[in-house]
């Protein structure tokens, strides 16, 4: 099936605020083509369906602006109404504020902080961090994830380049207690060292490895989606070994965010993908593709946006993912038109 996929996040977008907006959404996706949908149920510290490990833990049950209501619940049903897939996205990862010095989470449970080498809280542009290489915040955020996976009737679920950790980070104690252990060493001072790099890596690896395992567990036809930065920028700079995710079949799709602002650099990162993966590998891909930046005066031109389809397609990759929908809305829905028009209207 080729994959036709749009981002829902709650920054800049309104779909989630009402139910009535999310059927208004849906009936449009539906109508442009699309088949699967990843609305956001993890951000900015709270869930966007009521979580009672959430309640548990830090004793919010839901973000504030949901309250009483339930928008992953909502979404299904819509979706499900027109035969659209839906797979929540986990958007914030192992990030636990913005700009809010770890915010709720971190007030709480200050030990779950991720460190860099100077001892400070792990911040890198603007976003602070948990320490994904933790047990205990593993599992707390595979807990919920797999609380999404046993409770609502999802096609699967998703992870994305803040499935990572910035290379800045693994100096705080437990951290470096175990590389002493197994490396017989202190980590280098060097955060991008290639040996302390792999070895951070290869910790994430394994979290994604039991998150895939947990997830089958419950449901073996439960999807496990990971969009991560692109391989090996985000090996290097985010602890994200995407190549061995695929090699290891850890991930049944995969949709590295290529998301550049013109189309010869984007060409540039699907050859890259290309002579990276086989053939075979490559079925699982389909790339995030940048349709509009918020806080910047970028959109997508409609030339950019067939000409990226037409050059997936030519290289043998079956879909692609558009971050966000709101793209698809301006300028009376242009963008939507173009797709609906072209690539969207050939079943």
């Amino acid at each position: 099936m080729e994959m036709r996929g749009v981002w829902i996040p709650n920054t800049d977008c309104k779909v989630l605020n009402s139910k009535q907006r999310i059927s208004e959404a849906v009936d449009f996706l539906a109508r442009t083509g699309f088949n699967v949908i990843f609305p956001v149920v993890w951000s900015k510290g709270f869930t966007v369906y009521p979580s009672e490990i959430m309640r548990k833990e830090f004793g919010v049950e839901i973000d504030s602006r949901y309250k009483g209501r339930d928008p992953l619940a909502e979404m299904i049903v819509e979706a499900k109404r027109v035969g659209i897939k839906v797979i929540p996205w986990f958007e914030y990862g192992f990030v636990s504020s913005y700009n809010l010095n770890g915010g709720h989470l971190l007030a709480k449970k200050p030990e779950w902080g991720a460190v860099d080498r100077n001892g400070n809280l792990l911040k890198k542009n603007n976003f602070e961090w948990m320490n994904a290489l933790d047990g205990e915040v593993q599992d707390f955020l595979l807990s919920l994830v797999l609380e999404v996976a046993k409770n609502y009737d999802v096609d699967g679920v998703q992870g994305d380049d803040r499935f990572a950790l910035p290379c800045e980070g693994g100096y705080d104690g437990k951290t470096v207690e175990l590389y002493r252990e197994m490396c017989d060493r202190d980590p280098p001072q060097n955060a991008k060292n290639g040996q302390w790099l792999q070895w951070r890596a290869d910790i994430i690896t394994d979290f994604l490895a039991r998150l895939y395992r947990e997830v089958k567990a419950i449901n073996p036809n439960l999807l496990v989606s990971m969009s991560p930065s692109p391989y090996d920028w985000g090996l290097i700079e985010y602890l994200q070994d995407s190549k061995a995710w695929v090699e290891r079949k850890l991930v049944d799709m995969i949709h590295p965010q290529l998301y550049r602002r013109d189309f010869k650099s984007y060409k540039q990162l699907v050859d890259k993908l290309v002579l990276q993966f086989t053939a075979e590998q490559l079925e699982c891909f389909s790339p995030g593709i940048l349709l509009v930046s918020r806080g910047t005066s970028y959109r997508i031109s409609p030339e950019h946006l067939l000409q990226a389809i037409d050059y997936n397609r030519a290289c043998g990759i079956k879909g692609e993912v558009f971050f966000f929908y709101q793209g698809l809305r301006d300028n009376n829905d242009e963008l939507a038109e173009v797709l609906r028009n072209g690539h969207y209207a050939m079943i």
